[in-house]
């Protein structure tokens, strides 16, 4: 009676420490997707949604899960970001995240540059620069913190000469010393209205950001009568954090899968010169 006593009591135990057992091992196992991070990043739809997509897969083997949050204005991304509801974003260039700081007192550092995206000019009347007529009408974007670059295109082309002295990336239309075509400058178009105006003909030409032109199915280094040279280019756009977090492993994951060759071989690939991997050469 007393081994039948003692065997159920070992039964019993043996079933408790098999129960434990499970629960342990169903611990680890949730423990293992426990390691897995999820990074939230906002972003423009083209091309920057597009090559997070490319990323996503080589961040997953990375045990990054990417939720990426589409954005199709210039304001919004950084509010996110500063109300902490983003881990990053990836929309803008170093001038304007400097603008943005400036003006709203955003606590955000540059994480790392991935591309960039060539400004074009566009015309349905000329088919090159020089072919624009005296009092030529040119369209900019609204956007201040594009003129410096839109401009210093210009001048690189040798269209106009901005005052000596001037930084380039701030210059504005009041910074142009000699404009020997009188070429008359619109900049009264918010930026996504662009392509818009060039496809209504408003004006001789019409200067055009990369991401917006790629929207519109235009192709910026085959339908642009001139191209933004990327050499020594300050307009590289970034993945954008807040202070501190740049120093985050996902982070700099992040970045590492987006400066891979893996991610420049994408770009070089399926934008065809139209966009520009910053990491080239590294």
């Amino acid at each position: 009676m007393k081994k039948s006593l003692l065997a159920i009591i070992l039964a019993i135990f043996t079933v408790a420490l098999a129960a434990c057992g499970g629960a342990a091992d169903e611990g680890a196992e949730g423990g293992s997707e426990g390691d897995t991070k999820t990074l939230k990043v906002g972003a423009s739809p083209v091309p920057h949604v597009e090559i997070l997509e490319e990323a996503k897969p080589l961040l997953e083997e990375k045990g990054i899960d990417l939720e990426i949050v589409e954005f199709t204005d210039y304001v919004l991304p950084n509010k996110t970001l500063a109300e902490e509801e983003l881990d990053a974003n990836y929309f803008q260039h170093e001038p304007y995240l400097n603008s943005q700081i400036a003006d709203n007192g955003y606590k955000f550092v540059n994480a790392g540059g991935v591309h960039i995206e060539p400004i074009g000019v566009y015309s349905k009347r000329h088919k090159s620069l020089e072919d624009l007529p005296e009092g030529a009408k040119i369209i900019m974007s609204n956007s201040v913190a594009d003129h410096g670059r839109m401009l210093s295109m210009l001048e690189e082309k040798g269209l106009i000469t901005l005052k000596e002295g001037v930084e380039k990336t701030a210059a504005t239309i009041e910074d142009i010393a000699e404009n020997p075509k009188k070429l008359v400058f619109e900049a009264d178009i918010e930026a996504p209205m662009l392509t818009k105006a060039y496809e209504n003909d408003e004006a001789d030409a019409v200067l055009i950001n990369g991401n917006y032109a790629l929207e519109a199915d235009l192709n910026p280094s085959e339908d642009a009568i001139a191209l933004e040279s990327p050499e020594n280019n300050p307009y590289v756009n970034l993945i954008v954090v807040r202070e501190g977090d740049e120093d985050r492993e996902e982070i700099k994951t992040l970045i590492e899968v987006l400066q891979s060759k893996e991610i420049q071989e994408f770009i070089k690939t399926n934008y065809k010169g139209s966009v520009i991997s910053a990491a080239q050469g590294e």
